[in-house]
């Protein structure tokens, strides 16, 4: 397998990353509501890990990508979009921020890449053309020698979001959306489940990001719980509503999207939620 092996400067910052995870599950909700959790340098590389595997197979290649149907790249272990210039669409725009995170780091970002207003590929037509250019081959190795600093840009992403996601919510619903928080960050796993979710389909704040007035974001899977248990049955409800959450969303959508030749995947996907390890 095309996987690259990390460098001393890629486990500092993943060392780094496990008190970044810890605190982007406490930073949004009230001190009380949390018990105290440490997550271990494994359990943090773990998570970025399970990421990769989840958007690219884990593997280099999969590290740039354009899917058929959609109007913008698809970069990094979380799949951040890249918009070309001129387009845009309802969908947040997120390589771009990575980009700015990463120039906070010490790492070298290409000199092309740091200076490009957007992506340069028009179309997947062209992305697809491009394939085995000097640009995509800098592209994946710049992305495969920063998965753990993608992966903390995606705490960050979290930690940004819990705030939003509370004062996107009614106030009646507040008060359980804090508690559905507090019940899923309880455990490595559940850090894992809430950092994947909010990279896979959102905060669940944009208006943008609906069909039918109906959003499919963290905010919503959250809104769909009512259990008071945590650890392993909280895993279990939240995957159970993350794949309501993605049914109704394919059930709104445009005819011509086509989306439910994706659902299989994401059910999939949000299955890895009830898992223990």
């Amino acid at each position: 397998m095309d996987k690259p092996h990390p460098s001393r400067k890629q486990e500092g910052r993943t060392r780094f990353l496990a008190s970044l995870v810890f605190a982007c599950v406490v930073a949004a909700v009230p001190a009380q509501a949390l018990a105290v959790i440490a997550l271990s340098h494994a359990e943090a590389l773990h998570i970025g890990k399970k990421i990769w595997q989840n958007e690219c197979n884990g593997t280099v290649s999969g590290l740039t990508s354009w899917n058929a149907g959609e109007d913008f790249a698809s970069l990094g272990i979380g799949h951040f979009i890249w918009y070309p210039e001129g387009k845009r669409g309802p969908f947040e725009e997120s390589f771009p921020k990575f980009i700015d995170f990463a120039r906070k780091s010490e790492n070298r970002i290409p000199g092309w890449l740091d200076q490009a207003p957007a992506c340069p590929w028009r179309s997947r037509a062209e992305f697809s053309a491009a394939q085995n250019s000097s640009q995509v081959t800098e592209l994946r190795q710049f992305l495969a020698h920063t998965v753990d600093l993608q992966a903390q840009f995606m705490v960050a992403r979290l930690e940004q979001s819990l705030a939003k996601m509370l004062d996107e919510a009614a106030p009646g619903d507040r008060a359980n959306v804090e508690r559905q928080l507090s019940r899923i960050g309880s455990t490595p796993h559940g850090c894992y489940a809430l950092v994947d979710y909010v990279n896979f389909k959102g905060e669940g704040v944009l208006h943008t990001e609906r069909y039918r007035g109906e959003g499919w974001g963290l905010l919503q899977v959250l809104e769909q719980m009512r259990g008071a248990e945590s650890g392993a049955s909280a895993g279990r409800e939240f995957s159970t509503a993350a794949a309501a959450v993605l049914r109704r969303r394919v059930q709104n959508s445009p005819p011509d999207r086509h989306e439910a030749r994706w659902l299989p995947g994401w059910l999939n996907r949000v299955q890895t939620y009830r898992q223990s390890s």
